[in-house]
């Protein structure tokens, strides 16, 4: 039966040292080559990094896994090992359901390798992270002003976010090209054929063909910044809703007439973490993190999203952040790189659309 309580797997990111100075501040000044040696060789075990409070209670904790992203795509099996015991430290927590941030869900095939579990309710947190990424491309259509179509591409197209994105932007026909950009021409061929009928869309295995898109969305899993300078249309927008991200700032500085924003983070004005935080301030959490606790804080027993989610999922937690709308569960306003972003976002000047 469901008590309530929830847990939230992370990883250390791109770089390992300044997120464990997110547990402990002395912990950055640790040399990176130091981390990389010790958690590759030695039994470290899954680290309590912060509990979670929301609406004044305590809600939950968050848990990190002793793994860097690379690591965790170089060495799945390994890190499947490592979520796997990073779950039993949830359990040992009193948590009733655990959420997989970041790389801790591609590793486990969207959850799919937890499913056996019945100590704890698993969610992957991709229903609500696409029910927000859906919004947020929505809300920055709306504001391109451009006479060209709503051309959006999305990039990891195939995978558990991506797929669902796609559904849902092709649903209600809210876009009038797409481009379905992965690394699997098959796959990408099997979900053309699903939205085709809506929209018309294209596919393609190479980052050159996002170039003509007035919106291009990353939902990808990889450790590096995939989408370079050169892959884009003049005054396009990137809505990078990638953990760990696939833009960086070098990509505004170099291309000062494309807008980079932040995507799938949400408002929970209550939301403390008491003991670290996960790169982002109090009151915003990532929608994978708010997809757990609204599950938790709903009373949800059992799994839920495990591999790519169902629409009616994706629909379902929309519904429960209405229910729960006191306490926030709303898309952000739009940041780039933390830094908010001037409301409607508008085309530099000289770059016609």
């Amino acid at each position: 039966m469901s008590n309530g309580s929830f847990a939230f797997l992370v990883h250390p990111r791109v770089r390992v040292s300044a997120d464990m100075a997110r547990v402990w501040s002395p912990l950055g000044a640790v040399p990176e080559r130091v981390y990389d040696t010790a958690l590759r060789r030695l039994p470290v075990p899954p680290i309590t990094m912060a509990s979670v409070v929301i609406g004044g209670r305590q809600a939950g904790h968050v848990v990190m896994v002793p793994c860097g992203a690379r690591r965790l795509l170089e060495q799945p099996g390994r890190g499947r090992r490592l979520v796997d015991r990073a779950t039993d430290r949830a359990v040992r927590l009193g948590a009733g359901l655990v959420g997989l941030g970041a790389l801790t869900a591609t590793v486990t095939a969207g959850g799919v390798a937890l499913r056996s579990r019945t100590d704890i309710g698993v969610t992957n947190g991709n229903a609500f992270t696409a029910a927000t990424v859906d919004t947020q491309a929505r809300r920055l259509l709306d504001t391109l002003g451009t006479d060209r179509g709503r051309h959006v591409a999305v990039v990891g197209a195939t995978g558990s976010v991506g797929s669902a994105v796609t559904a849902l932007l092709a649903r209600d026909r809210a876009v009038d090209r797409l481009t379905l950009v992965a690394r699997s021409a098959p796959r990408l061929g099997a979900l053309a054929a699903r939205t085709g009928g809506h929209v018309p869309t294209t596919v393609s295995v190479s980052m050159r063909d996002v170039a003509d898109a007035d919106l291009v969305v990353l939902l990808t899993a990889s450790a590096d910044s995939l989408l370079r300078p050169e892959h884009l249309r003049p005054g396009a927008v990137v809505l990078d809703a990638t953990q760990p991200r696939n833009t960086s700032p070098a990509l505004a500085a170099e291309r000062p007439d494309v807008l980079v924003v932040d995507g799938g983070v949400v408002d929970i004005p209550s939301l403390r973490l008491l003991g670290g935080d996960i790169g982002l301030p109090d009151g915003k959490a990532y929608a994978c993190f708010a997809e757990t606790a609204l599950l938790a804080l709903s009373g949800h027993e059992g799994h839920f999203a495990v591999g790519a989610p169902t629409l009616e999922q994706v629909d379902h937690t929309r519904a429960l952040a209405a229910d729960l709308s006191h306490l926030g569960f709303t898309p952000c306003a739009s940041t780039s790189f933390g830094r908010p972003v001037p409301a409607p976002v508008a085309l530099p000047p000289g770059v016609a659309a």
